[in-house]
């Protein structure tokens, strides 16, 4: 298979996930698409570094983590999403697909940087501990000590509340 094809079956096969790997570690749609589309230009270029790495999804995480932190040092002038909505949902309504996703991201977003940038690869991702640490270039322990801090964060988010009775995100 030519570099090419080998690029396009990876990016075709991963672009999906990326997005929205890059919507839970807070971009709007819109952006998480452009993020993504700049760390496959990034892999693209050193497709052959890509290729040798023991892990192809932990570098390719690593480039976006990176390309994610740069547009935000860039764009800090930009709109910034609000804490709550315009209008809030009817809470006779039975708890929808769409509002567990909405739960999960807003929970996502009380927390900090880091500890999202953990939660996203290990359980969106499904990275190990070990490649977790290698993709954001830390140590296992620290992987370990931050999971453990955003899980607590999370199970005590009042935006999960709600999703306690099973549903799961």
């Amino acid at each position: 298979m030519s570099r090419d094809e080998d690029f396009t079956a990876y990016m075709s096969g991963r672009w999906a996930t990326l997005v929205r790997s890059a919507v839970l570690l807070g971009c709007a749609q819109p952006d998480a698409e452009d993020v993504v589309q700049t760390t496959l230009a990034r892999c693209y270029v050193a497709w052959p570094k890509v290729e040798r790495a023991g892990n192809r999804d932990a570098y390719v995480y690593r480039v976006l983590v990176n390309a994610l932190t740069d547009s935000r040092r860039r764009h800090w002038w930009r709109e910034q999403p609000t804490p709550s909505l315009p209008e809030d949902a009817d809470p006779l309504d039975p708890l929808s697909e769409v509002d567990v996703t909405d739960a999960v991201e807003r929970a996502l977003s009380g927390l900090s940087h880091e500890h999202r940038i953990v939660v996203v690869l290990r359980f969106y991702a499904h990275l190990t501990e070990q490649e977790t640490a290698d993709s954001l270039g830390i140590a296992v322990g620290t992987v370990k000590s931050r999971t453990s801090r955003a899980l607590a964060k999370l199970a005590g988010s009042e935006h999960l509340a709600d999703t306690a009775d099973g549903k799961t995100p």
